[in-house]
């Protein structure tokens, strides 16, 4: 583990709530929001991300700054099946273009959550029983083999748990009252569709955190650097979201060179976990290689994607 000063964390957990802070008071009247604005506010939230890497390897040294830049960009181009999904989502819904910047805020705030709970829980398993890495390993090659064989997982939204159960909790009425997810009716609190839509997000997310999560293990063991890197990838998903909404069918390699990348980090969990437990022989793959590697992926796919579009043989 690294020894990570407490003002290192105080830092970036003031970073996460006065950016948040910003981008809800920046966007507190509902609007739709165009390529130009989130191209913006992408362009801030990487630059944070990046600067806070700066920050990493400053104060932590190199190894610990090039495996929180290799973690955020994996965690980056593994989120972009989520946008997917937030399409698929509001098209369910039918949610108004207007109020999906509001839906998206609350979702980041819940990935934010819980991915901290399941990496703390990865992190404490990985450090006690190092065979888990097989297992986290298989669970990668496995997504490589449904993705390669186009049997991804499909997302039902109001089929998952957490709309059902919240329908079960609390009455939803039919249809939306602008951006507010209660309101009062007969003298009683009822839903609104988009609390739903939060709940199908959230539950989206969750299924996407068993891929996302061993993948990330692979890159680094400790929890600063792995909690951090997913945190700031998650704060760019909205704005990511709102650029590429009207794109993502362009980049029909992309899932393709995901495949690549889950199969290159599961080796490369094959590797740390036989170093670790057979022979310190067996080599390991350095940060270094794996940052070239999930970049020159990214970048061939979404070259390969733009020059040969969809149906072009």
């Amino acid at each position: 583990m690294l020894a990570v000063p407490i003002w290192l964390w105080g830092v970036f957990a003031a970073t996460v709530v006065v950016s948040l802070a910003i981008d809800l008071l920046a966007h507190r009247s509902a609007h739709v929001i165009g390529f130009k604005e989130a191209a913006a506010w992408s362009g801030l939230w990487v630059g944070l991300a990046l600067t806070f890497g700066v920050v990493v390897f400053l104060v932590l040294g190199g190894t610990a700054g090039t495996e929180y830049t290799t973690a955020w960009l994996l965690e980056k181009s593994l989120s972009v099946d989520n946008l997917f999904v937030f399409a698929l989502i509001f098209a369910y819904f039918k949610v108004p273009r207007a109020y999906q910047h509001r839906v998206l805020f609350f979702g980041v705030i819940g990935a934010l959550v819980f991915r901290g709970i399941f990496l703390a829980a990865g992190v404490a398993v990985v450090s006690r029983f190092t065979a888990v890495l097989f297992v986290f390993a298989a669970i990668l090659f496995y997504s490589v083999y449904k993705i390669l064989k186009g049997e991804e997982e499909s997302f039902d939204p109001g089929k998952s748990f957490a709309v059902r159960l919240l329908r079960k909790i609390v009455p939803v009425r039919d249809t939306y009252a602008g951006t507010k997810f209660f309101v009062k009716e007969a003298g009683k609190h009822v839903a609104t569709p988009l609390l739903a839509v939060v709940a199908a997000i959230e539950a989206a997310d969750l299924i996407f955190a068993v891929d996302s999560v061993p993948a990330v293990l692979a890159v680094s063991d400790d929890a600063f650097i792995v909690y951090t890197s997913n945190a700031f990838a998650i704060l760019g998903l909205r704005a990511l979201y709102f650029m590429l909404s009207g794109l993502l069918d362009r980049f029909h390699y992309l899932s393709k060179g995901l495949a690549i990348i889950l199969g290159f980090i599961g080796v490369k969990l094959v590797l740390q976990a036989c170093h670790k437990l057979i022979s310190e022989s067996v080599p390991e793959i350095p940060s270094p290689v794996s940052l070239a590697v999930i970049v020159l992926v990214l970048t061939v796919s979404v070259v390969l994607s733009i020059r040969r579009p969809a149906g072009e043989p």
